[in-house]
């Protein structure tokens, strides 16, 4: 359990400024992470790599050269958002492109690729590799759906030594998708991870057992074992990797066994030892293994193996120098400091004049956010518990980060007369940036596209209410790619937009229609405890989930009913004309 931290919602911040403070000869902070503090040679390819914070020495640790350029750093298991990975790879662009690799994981797939299309439309050539390296999360024939653990650091390792060797952009891309589909791991865990603040781990393994196939973000494993002996373990990680093994995969392998926080190193080795004799029996030559904690998931005690399978171009990047805070081999010439320019000032001159019905209409939508942020800080706690059934717990808490940080935006436009499409705006920028992760990058883009639905006009009607919905629902279909049935939050948006449309098209007033639609996505989400995931980190556990609804659609429900109640009591935002504010809602206005 993590014991130091003053605040524990700024755990992760405070750990990567330490982190910065104890390693300045290597990375500087920037906003959205940290990049190398030494020169970069022009025309370089830039590897960004990234993900949730609770992972030392991945991610910021890998940051120097011969490995990552830049870290982008996301909250305590959660992505990075959009545009910090975007500032991150900006600052660490040095003309020959940028390449981001990361975990195959659904957040950090949504904030990546809305950084990537930013990036390129500026002309900063970006592309993409992720890690699929964990044989449990999906079959052989499905490698596209696995999702990234300790191999991380072979793509990482071998796509830096690439860049620092000159490469360009198409090879070190070329690089490492070889690197990532030669690489195989799977992971056990003896016990779960707890979360800073949190008084419970995650998940807990039954006395006596171990868990197989487990995440690295505090997921339990997909099926549970009695604890073998060390030659048993061993024999089963190798087996099962060696049955997984790549087209073409040769006889040189590197064998990497990597701790996950809290199972000591004389235990890693002592596994180590025994791995080795059973690759070398199977016929293999061990090359520059590794053995220790590279990839953690804070204080989880587990551990697992990673096979990549090698080639002789492939042999000359993993051997390459590499000098990072966390990961050496060889040695590199001292590496001059180079200057890094402060963060830009990007904020924009508000220069809108919001129109009265705008701004009445903007008040309330920051008197809603407030309602949305009190009814998740009531749930945060039960939203965690269900979301590590069969996740990684932490739904809750980056609800609560999101939606926090979009009622403070929301407030603050508000108060300053601005309209109701800057109000959501500012408010949907900030869930996504504070939150991080899936549900961050959803809700955010679906504030933000409410608000450009209603944009700051004169009047307002019911039908501009349905414009709304619609477009908050076709921002979180089109981005997150679910449909009816993948148990997301999807299974209770759709109810929920089907009935308010249908209610609204027969001249219901806005609070009715919000009742009915409430209730119609309540019942929808508790429906979905029937269902098994097939999207987002609980697919690989389809079987703990089942009898449970899912965290993001119980979240949504709650988080409509609190609106319809809020509506319906006609309470207004303070200080304002509670007439006018109806009538900007739509409030008894009709489709004319």
């Amino acid at each position: 359990m993590t014991q130091i931290f003053d605040n524990p919602a700024d755990f992760a911040d405070e750990a990567l400024d330490g982190f910065v403070a104890a390693n300045r000869g290597y990375v500087a902070r920037v906003d959205g992470g940290v990049v190398r503090s030494t020169e970069v040679p022009a025309g370089q390819v830039a590897l960004v790599i990234g993900g949730g914070s609770g992972h030392y020495p991945a991610f910021a640790g890998l940051v120097g050269a011969g490995l990552a350029t830049a870290s982008a750093c996301g909250n305590m298991f959660a992505s990075p958002a959009a545009g910090q990975v975007y500032r991150v790879a900006k600052a660490a662009n040095a003309g020959g492109g940028v390449l981001l690799s990361y975990g195959n994981y659904a957040g950090d797939v949504l904030h990546f690729g809305q950084a990537q299309l930013r990036l390129n439309a500026e002309g900063i050539e970006t592309r993409t590799v992720l890690v699929t390296d964990d044989i449990a999360s999906a079959p052989l024939d499905q490698i596209e759906k696995r999702r990234g653990i300790a191999g991380d650091l072979t793509v990482f390792k071998i796509a830096g030594a690439a860049a620092e060797a000159g490469l360009c952009l198409d090879d070190v891309e070329r690089l490492a998708i070889r690197t990532n589909y030669r690489t195989r791991s799977l992971g056990v865990a003896f016990d779960g991870c707890t979360l800073p603040g949190a008084d419970a781990p995650l998940f807990s393994v039954p006395a006596g057992h171990m868990s197989l196939g487990l995440g690295i973000h505090g997921e339990p494993g997909i099926s549970d074992h009695p604890m073998p002996t060390a030659s048993e373990l061993a024999d089963l990680l190798v087996s099962r990797l060696l049955a997984d093994k790549p087209d073409d995969a040769g006889t040189r392998v590197v064998a990497i066994v990597n701790g996950l926080g809290t199972v000591k190193y004389d235990e890693l080795f002592l596994l180590f030892g025994k791995i080795e004799k059973l690759l070398t029996a199977a016929g293999l030559t061990v090359v520059e293994p590794e053995c220790g904690e590279l990839v953690t998931s804070l204080d989880m005690s587990g551990l697992s193996l990673t096979l990549l399978w090698l080639d002789d171009e492939l042999e000359q990047y993993w051997a390459a120098p590499a000098d990072t805070p966390a990961f050496r081999k060889g040695n590199l010439a001292p590496r001059a400091r180079r200057e890094l320019a402060g963060p830009e000032d990007t904020a924009a001159e508000n220069t809108e004049q919001a129109t009265a019905a705008s701004a009445d209409l903007g008040r309330l939508a920051a008197a809603v956010l407030a309602q949305v942020r009190d009814v998740v800080v009531e749930h945060v706690e039960e939203l965690g518990n269900l979301d590590a059934i069969a996740g990684d717990g932490d739904h809750g808490i980056g609800m609560r980060r999101g939606v926090d940080a979009a009622a403070a935006a929301g407030e603050q436009n508000a108060s300053a007369g601005a309209s109701v499409e800057r109000v959501l705006t500012a408010a949907g920028e900030a869930w996504s940036e504070r939150a991080g992760g899936t549900s961050g990058a959803l809700w955010g883009s679906a504030v933000i596209a409410a608000g450009l639905a209603l944009g700051n006009r004169e009047s307002y009607r019911a039908a501009d209410a349905a414009a709304a919905v619609t477009a908050f629902t076709d921002a979180i279909t089109e981005l997150g790619k679910a449909e009816p049935g993948d148990k997301t939050m999807v299974d209770a948006l759709l109810p929920f937009r089907d009935a308010f449309l249908e209610a609204s098209d027969s001249g219901a007033c806005l609070s009715g229609a919000l009742t009915g639609a409430a209730a119609a996505a309540t019942e929808a989400a508790r429906q979905t405890a029937d269902l098994r995931p097939l999207k987002g980190r609980a697919r690989p556990l389809a079987e703990k989930s089942l009898g449970h609804p899912d965290p993001g659609a119980v979240s949504f429900g709650l988080i409509t009913e609190r609106i319809a109640t809020y509506i319906e009591s006609g309470a207004g935002t303070p200080g304002a004309d509670n007439s006018r504010l109806a009538a900007a809602a739509g409030n008894g206005a009709k489709n004319d």
